[in-house]
C-alpha cells in the first residue's frame, strides 16, 4: 500500500472514488481543497491510500506535489483522508478534517486503509508540530477507540515509528446531531404529511408578501447582506463572501442560493449543495427584524420544496445541539437527529476535555462583536473566522 498526496492530475479519481463508495459525504469531494486553498490560503494536504502494484510494504509516494505527475486509476485507490492545517497563536494548531463543515473524516476500504491514513496524518502533524488531529464522522471509526496503537510506516526518507494512543491521546464527542429528513417523491406529498399548525406557519410569511428565489452568484450578494448581519447579530465573526462565491464556482450544477424578500429587501438567506441523494444546507440566516413575518418558514419550506422537486431522498438541516431552540425548529419539519461523531487525537497525550467549545472559551468576545458596525465585521471577521474550524 502507498500513501500519496492527491495531485491535479488525479483529481477525477479521487471523486470518482468518493462518488463510488457508499459512505462517503460531500465534503469528501476534491473540490473542497480549491475552495479552502482559494479562500482562505489554508495549507492542505489530502491524503490518499493506493494500492502498490510492485507489491512493497506499507510505504509514501509523492508527499509534496511533484511536476511530474501522472495519471492514477481510481481502482486503485483504497482510502482518502482530506486534512486542512489552521495554525494561529489564539485559535491552536490543528489538523481538521473538514474546518468549517459538519463532516470530513476517513473514507477507506477496510481498516488497513484508514489505519495507514490516520498513521499518516499523525506523522504529518508531528512535522508541523500540530497539538490535535479532528476527524468529523457520522460513523465513528471503530478501530480507532479498539486499538491501543498505530504502527506508522515509512520510506527510507520518513524513519518507522510507532504511536501510542492512549485513553488520554484521543477522545470521540458526540454532543451534536446531524438532522436529516426523509423526502417523498414530490413536494406536494411532503405538505400534505405535515401537520395543520406546520402548513400555517408555512403560509403566513406567502399572506405577509414574502417571496422566495432560487438561484446562483446573481443571488450572491443579497445572500451575504442578511449573512452577515445575522452572524454580527449572533457574535460570530462572518465567513468571506469568497468562500460562498468559491463553492459556487467549483460546484455551478449542484449549488444554489435561496433568498427570501419582503419586497426588494432579501430578509432570509441560505445555501444548498447537492451530493448524491442530499441536499445538504450548509448556511443559513434571516434578520431578526423581521422575525414577526417568519420568513424562515417560507426559507426551509423553499428549499424542502426544491429537494423533493429535484429527486433528493434526503435533506440534510445540518448540527445541533438536541433540545437548543435550532433544534426543535429542524424536529418540527420531520427531521430525524443522527449523532455525530468528532474524533480528537491529542499528539501530546493530554487529556481533550469534553466541554470545552470556542464557543464557551470566548463569550467575552462575542458580546463586544455583536455590538459592533456591521460596515466593521465586515471587514474584521473573515481575517479572524478563518481560523475558526467550526
Amino acid at each position: 500500500m502507498v500513501i500519496e498526496t492527491l495531485q491535479p492530475s488525479n483529481t477525477s479519481a479521487w471523486d470518482k472514488y468518493v462518488n463510488a463508495s457508499p459512505k462517503a459525504n460531500l465534503y469528501h469531494l476534491s473540490g473542497w481543497q480549491n475552495i479552502i486553498e482559494k479562500t482562505y490560503g489554508h495549507k492542505t494536504y489530502y491524503l490518499m491510500a493506493t494500492r502498490d502494484t510492485d507489491g512493497a510494504k506499507l510505504s509514501v509516494r509523492n508527499y509534496e506535489l511533484s511536476a511530474n505527475s501522472y495519471e492514477l486509476n481510481p481502482d486503485n485507490i483504497v482510502g482518502i483522508l482530506p486534512l486542512v492545517h489552521l495554525k494561529h497563536f489564539i485559535f491552536g494548531n490543528i489538523l481538521i478534517s473538514l474546518p468549517f463543515f459538519d463532516l470530513g473524516g476517513i473514507l477507506a476500504d477496510n481498516e488497513d486503509s484508514g489505519k495507514a491514513l490516520l498513521s499518516e496524518a499523525i506523522k504529518l502533524a508531528h512535522e508541523l508540530k500540530a497539538n490535535t488531529i479532528e476527524l468529523r464522522h457520522v460513523e465513528p471509526l471503530p478501530w480507532l477507540t479498539e486499538s491501543s496503537q498505530l504502527t506508522a510506516h515509512s520510506s527510507t526518507e520518513r524513519p518507522q515509528t510507532a504511536y501510542e494512543l492512549s485513553a488520554k491521546s484521543y477522545t470521540t464527542k458526540s454532543h451534536k446531531v446531524r438532522m436529516v429528513l426523509t423526502l417523498p417523491d414530490s413536494s406536494r406529498e411532503l405538505m400534505k404529511s405535515f401537520k395543520a399548525k406546520l402548513r400555517s406557519q408555512i403560509k403566513k410569511p406567502i399572506k405577509e408578501g414574502l417571496l422566495s428565489k432560487v438561484g446562483g452568484l446573481e443571488l450572491l450578494n443579497d445572500f451575504y447582506n442578511v449573512f452577515l448581519i445575522n452572524m454580527r447579530d449572533l457574535g460570530s465573526p462572518v465567513h468571506s463572501k469568497n468562500l460562498m462565491q468559491n463553492v459556487l464556482d467549483k460546484f455551478p450544477d449542484t449549488s444554489h442560493i435561496v433568498v427570501v424578500y419582503k419586497g426588494k429587501n432579501p430578509v432570509a438567506c441560505s445555501m444548498v449543495v447537492g451530493f448524491k441523494d442530499t441536499l445538504e444546507n450548509p448556511w443559513s440566516s434571516s434578520l431578526r427584524k423581521y422575525s414577526r413575518l417568519s420568513p424562515n418558514m417560507l426559507l426551509y419550506w423553499t428549499m424542502l420544496e426544491y429537494a423533493c422537486d429535484h429527486g433528493f431522498q434526503y435533506f440534510d438541516f445540518g448540527r445541533s445541539s438536541p433540545d437548543e431552540g435550532t433544534y426543535k425548529f429542524k424536529e418540527q419539519w420531520g427531521a430525524k437527529p443522527t449523532p455525530l461523531h468528532w474524533h480528537y487525537i491529542s499528539l501530546h497525550g493530554k487529556t481533550i476535555s469534553e466541554e470545552t467549545s470556542e464557543k464557551s472559551r470566548f463569550q467575552n468576545a462575542i458580546r463586544y462583536w455583536q455590538k459592533l458596525p456591521v460596515s466593521v465585521t465586515k471587514v474584521l471577521g473573515p481575517p479572524i473566522r478563518k481560523h475558526i474550524g467550526l
